[in-house]
């Protein structure tokens, strides 16, 4: 068994531990390239939300993750070689946010071709679980490049109760992923607008 297929083994052991309910307020995913953006409140966001998608799906979708916390050893081989995630550097300070986000665009652009979905977590750190934070701007620079493709939103709850922060061992509990329809960036569409756009479509699946 190669690493790469090692993923399904991986996933089906946090579709246990997490209990995940899934469900598809939009019918299921349109079959082109598209990117998943959620909410992300605990390290097994990826893992359980990419386990949620159809079989068929998971082989073309690509985690984007975070350079600084998976980069190193056993995190790496897990997110890198496993589940094949692209992993970018995270700025510090608005100028660099934006700089950062500019710069790793081309290699996100090139590393999904034009084959590979993407999961991404917009706010780009995790959150308490109790509200949305604001989207960095990488998701609109993205769809700048490429207009193409189809956004699905996709809300997490309760995975930062099963994993909390600074935490190791998982607890069980019931978890759920919500996805929402499909839509795409507008032409002439401002980046504030877009982003606030997408957080309002992320923070309508809430449970209420």
């Amino acid at each position: 068994m190669t690493l790469r297929r090692f993923a399904g083994v991986i996933a089906a052991g946090a579709r246990l531990i997490s209990g995940v309910q899934v469900s598809w307020r939009g019918g299921r995913p349109p079959a082109r390239q598209s990117v998943f953006f959620a909410n992300h409140t605990s390290h097994l966001d990826f893992v359980v939300l990419w386990s949620s998608l159809p079989r068929a799906m998971r082989r073309r979708t690509r985690p984007v993750a975070a350079q600084d916390y998976w980069h190193h050893g056993l995190r790496r081989t897990l997110a890198v070689d496993v589940f094949n995630a692209i992993l970018v550097p995270r700025g510090h300070g608005q100028a660099s946010r934006e700089a950062s986000a500019r710069d790793t665009i081309d290699r996100i652009v090139n590393d999904m071709g034009d084959r590979y979905s993407l999961i991404i977590f917009p706010e780009g750190t995790r959150g308490t679980g109790e509200a949305v934070g604001p989207f960095k701007s990488g998701l609109y620079y993205l769809c700048l490049r490429k207009p193409e493709l189809a956004l699905i939103p996709a809300y997490i709850e309760n995975l930062n109760r099963i994993l909390p922060k600074g935490e190791f061992l998982p607890v069980p509990f019931i978890s759920r992923v919500t996805f929402g329809p499909s839509s795409f960036i507008e032409s002439s569409e401002s980046k504030e607008h877009f982003l606030a756009r997408m957080r309002d479509a992320l923070c309508a699946l809430q449970p209420r």
